[in-house]
């Protein structure tokens, strides 16, 4: 089983990881989704999202954007970062189970949430 965590706004996907209102929460088994449920953001601290996620067993963060700090952990943890990704939660989660999403490694530096976007 793959846990697959999507930073979403509702059910679209969010271009701030540490900013989003809720995280699409996907299970999927031989590559098809079999469980999803949605949960708020807890809040954000430095480091405290990628350890929160860790702790929920998940595999993999889809995201639009995300700091290089928690693109650092969440490989340090050895979960697998796709970043770049729009449009819905659901079917950005299929597409990379399908293996036709990928990670532009869009990684936030300068727009306007510079200091808040570094995790």
């Amino acid at each position: 089983m793959i846990k697959i965590a999507v930073a979403s706004e509702n059910e679209i996907v969010t271009e701030h990881f540490g900013h989003c209102v809720n995280f699409n929460i996907f299970e999927a088994e031989n590559d098809q989704i079999i469980k999803s449920e949605s949960i708020p953001n807890p809040g954000h601290k430095p480091g405290f999202l990628p350890n929160y996620l860790n702790d929920m067993g998940i595999n993999v963060v889809i995201s639009g954007g995300m700091g290089g700090g928690a693109i650092d952990i969440f490989n340090e943890k050895g979960i697998e970062v796709i970043v770049g990704a729009t449009g819905n939660a659901k079917a950005t989660a299929e597409a990379y189970l399908q293996g036709s999403l990928k990670s532009t490694g869009s990684v936030c530096h300068e727009h306007q949430h510079h200091d808040e976007c570094e995790e």
